[in-house]
């Protein structure tokens, strides 16, 4: 198995896990916590690596790619940085943590806004988002 198809079967065991603003741990994620939980899983990105949807975009902008397939990283941005990153599952898809915001920080608030790891079409946020492949130096 790859290390793109491991990462893949490894997102999608994290579906309905909680998202919380900031969150990085097996209890909830954010968008960019969710992203390095699974590039770390790989060893893509080494253990200690924590930052911001604009932070993982900075590191892998110089992979960007026209169209987004299985394990790209598909980049929301406004005002010019990227505030939202999720993980292309299959053509068309996306799965990240979404939903929530800087006022979701407990499972409870989750439940309210709605907010856990889910799968969505690619422009469910609109067409404001590029695709990067961070495996792209690894096979």
């Amino acid at each position: 198995m790859t290390k793109r198809e491991l990462a893949l079967k490894y997102l999608w065991a994290w579906l309905g896990t909680p998202y919380s603003y900031g969150g990085d741990d097996f209890s909830s994620f954010d968008c960019s916590g969710i992203v390095i939980e699974i590039l770390q899983s790989v060893g893509i990105l080494p253990h200690k690596f924590d930052d911001t949807a604009h932070g993982l975009y900075l590191k892998y902008k110089d992979n960007m790619v026209n169209a987004g397939y299985e394990g790209c990283l598909a980049f929301w941005f406004k005002n010019g940085k990227a505030k939202h990153v999720m993980m292309v599952y299959d053509f068309g898809y996306v799965i990240g943590a979404c939903g929530g915001g800087s006022d979701t920080k407990t499972t409870k608030d989750a439940i309210r806004d709605n907010a856990f790891i889910k799968i969505r079409p690619i422009g469910y946020r609109g067409d404001n988002f590029v695709v990067c492949d961070p495996f792209k130096d690894e096979e």
